[in-house]
């Protein structure tokens, strides 16, 4: 459970967990429409191309969905993580892949038939509104993320991927003795500049550099492959030219 964050964010940046919104008995009949398989790090759940058949839902370890470029780059759509439910798109009308499924780790997925999913759906009310506000919240982050790429520069494209992953994924570091204080939080998931460049359109070395930068602001530091971040520093940098 992550911890009690308070900064002022959108609705849309909370956690999403589609299985733990579910009562124990819509729980167990939606574990009964299909079945689990273990993934090894880096396996593909689905390709782009493939028969939309089935929906997902992690159990265990972390996914991304991303899609490629033209020119045979990556962009990160969203990273998944344990109870998140994932290939609702084709869910509805089947018809191939459009995007790519691959876990980041070691994973548990449970395969629904789409038919199924349906069926269960349509069955329940309380579970079709945490589908229908699942992907509200994906449409808004999609959204945000356009208009950034529209309007901001990489560095501050940057400083706002940090503050949404903070609220999505943070934990509250009380007496972070990295960054000397109470307000700190540990971002919990392991993001290479790889990573993060992808869910941005720019370059990884790119992320370095401004990852580099905001260390000696003192708004991040990392430890044991993990960030912890000041959001109030961040939020203060973003409405700084330049870094001193």
């Amino acid at each position: 459970m992550h911890g009690d964050i308070t900064m002022k964010e959108p609705w849309y940046l909370t956690p999403s967990d589609f299985l733990g919104n579910l009562s124990e008995d819509d729980r167990a009949a939606f574990f009964r429409l299909g079945d689990s398989r273990n993934y090894d790090k880096n396996a593909f759940v689905f390709r782009s191309g493939d028969p939309g058949r089935n929906v997902y839902v992690l159990c265990e370890g972390r996914a991304k969905i991303y899609k490629v470029s033209e020119s045979g780059k990556d962009v990160i759509l969203w990273f998944c993580f344990p109870g998140e439910v994932f290939g609702l798109a084709e869910a509805s009308r089947g018809g191939p892949r459009d995007v790519f499924a691959q876990v980041c780790s070691d994973a548990v997925v449970h395969r629904i038939p789409r038919q199924h999913f349906s069926q269960f759906v349509e069955s329940r009310p309380r579970v079709a509104m945490q589908v229908i506000d699942l992907l509200s919240c994906r449409l808004r982050v999609l959204g945000d993320i356009l208009t950034n790429l529209a309007t901001d520069d990489a560095t501050s494209r940057i400083i706002k991927l940090l503050l949404r992953l903070c609220s999505r994924y943070g934990q509250i570091n009380t007496g972070c003795a990295i960054l000397g204080g109470d307000g700190a939080i540990c971002l919990d998931i392991p993001l290479t500049h790889q990573e993060m460049a992808d869910m941005l359109g720019t370059s990884r070395q790119t992320v370095s550099s401004v990852i580099g930068e905001l260390k000696k602001a003192g708004a991040l530091q990392t430890a044991q492959r993990h960030m912890h971040v000041e959001p109030t520093r961040l939020e203060t940098l973003l409405l700084e030219p330049t870094f001193d």
